[in-house]
């Protein structure tokens, strides 16, 4: 018989795989009552591909930002820091000779040179100068990169513990080796929200050398949302086709009808959302709305004809070919000055294990003036100084030689111990060289920044305390540091 207090009477009926599944929905419920901060966040006000509410978190920022955005030109595969800015003249005098016990100290290296027995040094293959008012060195296969010199700041004792590239890429990006975590980009959307509506707030675009002379993968949890709902995950950009898939209506389906589907689609979206409290459907409410403003917006931000033709040339012969290095990086700047927050360019090909003497030229001509360019390009325009523009790889590369030294197939294994990235832009030291190497370019000789050091610097650089942006994931509190970091304070401006 139905009791007539319909509550008890749906206890009463209410099975135990019922209970579980509706007290799994409370939690979510719960989840996205926090994350939408009440019901003054409504659903238009949230964009896809890595977009909250447009003013993030309460309390964040938590101290005055230097920057607003971050342009990340991850180069995977790990260039080579002895031939490009570390310059160490014992490489030349030991050139040939076995590299000291002493220095190796049974470090590991990865199974290509782990078993090598003789490790003789391998001296820089390129020239070195000291270039600008700040004497930093470069080599010469990066012409344009040595004349901006003085608007980097240099980390020469950059090191890692990860000796292979999928889980060094994953650690440098979401601070943990494991897939799984939420990148960088998803933080810093969950965090401070969205500058604009119209096109995605963390963006992330690939390219590799046109030679495919490595076959390193690009994985989507690169840019991923990891346990963060996944409205904040990174929207990919592809090099060919559509940048986005699925942008572009139907035939005969008009801009009012494609508006009206929506709506109704929304309204039964939401209605769906009020009823199991699932945070991932305010994600795909979110996702269309983004998609029908992309509609309008990404045809207009790929349209390079409104660019000056010295702006063009600046970036190189390149700049016109879809998917390539210097194509992403003249779109990184269009974006960054259409509010994207977090731009993550990733260019492949840096993994010289066997053709160091000819694919490390090509690389740096594919990838060295679009880089300065940007640098650039973001000052010309102003954007600069609330940018900030990171170039680096996943770890550096050895001072010996992989194979037998001076074969025309010779080439350097991986080397977490120490490598080089730079810095430009909003916060930053320029003309600034901060930590070293040891003679041999092999370990840090002084002021080791880690991963997580590097983390909590960018972090700091956009207004937040490392240690206080965190979420509640499986018990415990996580964060992007982990539970380490300290920021690298003497390369602040």
């Amino acid at each position: 018989m139905t009791d007539p207090n319909p509550i008890l009477d749906h206890a009463r009926t209410l099975t135990r795989r019922a209970f579980f599944g509706r007290s799994a929905t409370g939690l979510g419920a719960a989840a996205l009552g926090s994350l939408l901060a009440g019901e003054s966040a409504l659903p238009d006000q949230r964009a896809a591909g890595g977009s909250g509410s447009q003013n993030g978190l309460p309390g964040i920022p938590h101290h005055p930002p230097r920057v607003k955005r971050v342009i990340y030109l991850l180069q995977n595969g790990a260039p080579s820091h002895v031939d490009l800015f570390d310059w160490k003249p014992a490489l030349k005098r030991w050139h040939g000779t076995q590299i000291p016990d002493a220095i190796v100290g049974g470090k590991r290296f990865s199974t290509m040179t782990g078993s090598q027995k003789e490790r003789p040094v391998l001296s820089e293959i390129t020239k070195f100068a000291r270039h600008g008012q700040s004497g930093a060195t470069v080599s010469d296969f990066m012409p344009h990169t040595a004349a901006i010199a003085d608007r980097l700041c240099f980390i020469k004792s950059m090191h890692t513990t990860q000796v292979n590239h999928a889980p060094a890429i994953t650690y440098f990006m979401s601070g943990d080796e494991r897939p799984g975590r939420p990148s960088m980009g998803a933080w810093l959307s969950y965090g401070l929200g969205s500058e604009a509506n119209d096109v995605p707030t963390f963006v992330a675009m690939t390219s590799r050398d046109k030679e495919a002379s490595c076959g390193q993968i690009f994985y989507d949890y690169y840019w991923g949302s990891g346990f963060l709902p996944s409205v904040y995950q990174g929207v990919k950009f592809r090099g060919s086709g559509e940048p986005v898939l699925y942008l572009t209506d139907p035939p005969g389906l008009s801009r009012e009808l494609r508006r009206g589907m929506l709506d109704d689609l929304a309204a039964l979206n939401r209605k769906r959302a009020r009823n199991v409290g699932d945070p991932e459907i305010e994600t795909r409410i979110a996702q269309y709305e983004m998609a029908y403003r992309m509609q309008t917006s990404v045809p207009e931000l790929t349209d390079f004809s409104t660019e000056p033709p010295h702006v063009l040339e600046m970036y190189g012969p390149d700049v016109r070919r879809k998917g390539s290095f210097a194509y992403n990086c003249l779109m990184a700047r269009r974006l960054a000055e259409r509010g994207s927050r977090f731009i993550q360019l990733m260019h492949a090909g840096w993994d010289q294990h066997r053709n160091l003497n000819t694919q490390l030229k090509i690389q740096c001509t594919d990838t060295d003036a679009p880089s300065a360019a940007l640098v650039r390009d973001l000052e010309q325009r102003g954007l600069l100084d609330d940018t900030l523009v990171i170039w680096g790889g996943e770890f550096g590369r050895t001072p010996f030689v992989q194979g037998k030294l001076g074969a025309s197939n010779q080439g350097r294994d991986h080397h977490p111990y120490v490598f080089t990235i730079w810095l430009a832009g909003g916060g930053i030291k320029p003309g600034f060289t901060y930590g070293g190497s040891d003679d041999f370019g092999f370990n840090v000789a002084h002021d080791g920044v880690s991963v997580h050091d590097f983390q909590a610097t960018i972090l700091h650089l956009l207004g937040i305390d490392h240690q206080r942006l965190t979420y509640r994931f499986q018990g415990r509190r996580y964060r992007l540091t982990d539970v380490h970091g300290q920021v690298v304070r003497p390369i602040l401006a």
